[in-house]
C-alpha cells in the first residue's frame, strides 16, 4: 500500500455507497477524516463500525497511518 520510497498513498477514490458516485480526494495526513459529503447525492458518509475513517470505509486506499502500519484516531 506504501509508495516505493516507504511513503504513503495520499489519495483514494471514494464510492458512495448511497448513489454510487465516484470521487478521487487526497487524504488528510494529519487528522482523520469522519465525515463526507458525497458530491453526487449530499449523503453525509460516516466511517463503518471499526473502521477509524470514511476512507478506510469507502475508499480505494486506506488513510495514512493505516497504510503504514500505525492506527489511526480514535475512530468516529
Amino acid at each position: 500500500m506504501e509508495t516505493q520510497d516507504g511513503s504513503a498513498e495520499l489519495t483514494s477514490t471514494i464510492t458512495c455507497p448511497e448513489c454510487g458516485h465516484v470521487e478521487t480526494e487526497t487524504m488528510p495526513t494529519n487528522a482523520c477524516q469522519w465525515f463526507y459529503d458525497c458530491k453526487g447525492c449530499s449523503a453525509v458518509l460516516r466511517p463503518k463500525p471499526g473502521d477509524c475513517c470514511v476512507y478506510c470505509s469507502y475508499g480505494t486506499m486506506p488513510c495514512p497511518p493505516i497504510q503504514q502500519g500505525d492506527s489511526c484516531c480514535d475512530g468516529g
